[in-house]
């Protein structure tokens, strides 16, 4: 059932379209190298191949799963020679080139830059990432997207009327049916002819056979809900899980969670886990969202993030996956707060920037007389000795004086510490005022010897 011509493909009218880029660059046979970038079924091989028939090319295929370096300079060779002799141009189509390394993504660029040959590379993974960039930027990069159930419904009619399909079985299906075949299907058209096409096999199976060869186009058995549910099995689940799509779902996971939409974020999780990602990844990241995005506005998120892990631990799947279920609902309907993500972010600003500077004198540990003598914890004053609960003495570097890294927010817990904070730096300003006015040296009392 691929499509012969444009017309026939579906999901794709950006593309393919009356007017669109790619098909007007084909019928004036413009082609140049492409990279063709989509989830799988979506129409990658066949629109390579409707290139090559409407070009004239010679049209060559193989796999990057199956070839290897060699194959690649013997298609080279052969593209080379017929180009010197004024013969077709080469059109080479490869199929998942991400999975060739950048050894054998190499051996193109000097052909395809000749333009000996025209290069279709078809991948499902992101060309930023799968494909080198000098290979890349020689080629342009079109996308295709899931198709629509609109769609697959109109692919599905057509196989099972078409006699290079199913029509010789016989078989009709419910307009519901066939729409819940293309929900199932995922955008993926190979998905929804094969669960068709198993449909078929069940009929036959159930003592509904094919039609008289005598009278190809009449029905013999309308298929059941039953029928259809047994075919499907289960809805089909795109995922990979070292892919792009893995990180498409987290994100999609962390942003509902930081939304606030519970719903969304129980939807992007159920849908991970049931495509088998593993289950403490998905624990570790809640437990990293607690922190970066709930922080001390609700100190107890994390607390749960951590429960929700060590549960999954001890249940497994599936009766774990309640576990944190419960946790992303908690995330999602918590206060938010990214301070604590900011401050980590600015200090570690400033190291890169180089304020790197030792330990002051007073905020170091004086174990021996050496140490002491050296002026370790001369002018320290413990915050123990203070009814304030802290004491009037500079805790950071001389250049990062005054510097002010956590900025709390006025939500959730975090009101509360954020009014704490203010009340010990007022007490540190009362303190510093009050030694100033008594002519107070900076030199306190020695140091405690405690550790650290």
């Amino acid at each position: 059932m691929r499509p012969r011509t444009f017309e026939e493909i579906g999901g794709q009218d950006e593309l393919v379209g009356a007017g669109a880029t790619l098909r007007t660059a084909v019928e004036r046979d413009q082609v140049a190298s492409m990279i063709l970038w989509g989830p799988p079924g979506t129409g990658k091989t066949t629109l390579a191949r409707l290139i090559a028939d409407r070009t004239g090319v010679c049209f060559i295929s193989f796999s990057a799963v199956l070839s290897g370096i060699k194959e690649i300079k013997d298609i080279m060779a052969a593209a080379d020679r017929a180009a010197a002799g004024g013969g077709r141009r080469t059109l080479l189509f490869i199929d998942e080139i991400h999975r060739f390394n950048r050894a054998q993504q190499d051996a193109f660029l000097p052909y395809v830059e000749q333009g000996t040959i025209i290069l279709i590379g078809a991948t499902t993974e992101n060309p930023s990432f799968a494909v080198n960039p000098a290979l890349l930027s020689r080629c342009a990069v079109f996308v295709l997207h899931p198709l629509g159930e609109d769609d697959l419904v109109r692919l599905l009619r057509r196989a099972l009327a078409d006699p290079r399909g199913l029509a010789r079985e016989g078989l009709a299906v419910e307009e519901a049916d066939l729409r819940l075949l293309a929900a199932r299907s995922a955008g993926d058209a190979r998905r929804a002819l094969n669960a068709l096409e198993t449909l078929a096999l069940l009929a036959s199976a159930d003592g509904h056979g094919p039609a008289d060869a005598d009278r190809p186009g009449e029905r013999t058995r309308t298929a059941t809900r039953r029928d259809v549910e047994r075919a499907l099995q289960r809805s089909a689940l795109l995922y990979d899980k070292t892919g792009e799509e893995h990180f498409n779902l987290i994100s999609a996971l962390h942003k509902s969670l930081r939304n606030g939409d519970a719903d969304a974020a129980l939807y992007w999780l159920a849908r991970m886990l049931e495509s088998g990602e593993d289950p403490l990844y998905v624990a570790r990241r809640m437990i990293r969202f607690a922190s970066e995005d709930v922080g001390n506005a609700d100190p107890g998120a994390l607390r749960l993030a951590l429960l929700a892990r060590e549960a999954f631990e001890s249940l497994g799947m599936p009766e774990g996956a309640l576990a944190l279920a419960q946790a992303a609902i908690y995330l999602a309907a918590a206060p938010k707060s990214d301070s604590v993500y900011q401050a980590y972010e600015r200090v570690v600003e400033d190291l890169r920037r180089g304020l790197t500077d030792p330990v002051p004198p007073a905020r170091r540990n004086a174990p021996t007389p050496l140490l002491r003598d050296l002026g370790y914890g001369r002018g320290y004053r413990s915050a123990h000795d203070s009814t304030d609960g802290t004491a009037d003495l500079d805790c950071l570097p001389e250049r990062l004086r005054g510097r002010r890294y956590y900025d709390p927010k006025p939500v959730g817990q975090e009101s509360a510490l954020a009014a704490r904070l203010r009340d010990l730096k007022e007490a540190r300003a009362r303190q510093a005022a009050e030694r100033r006015r008594a002519g107070a040296t900076t030199d306190g009392p020695r140091p405690r010897r405690t550790p650290g």
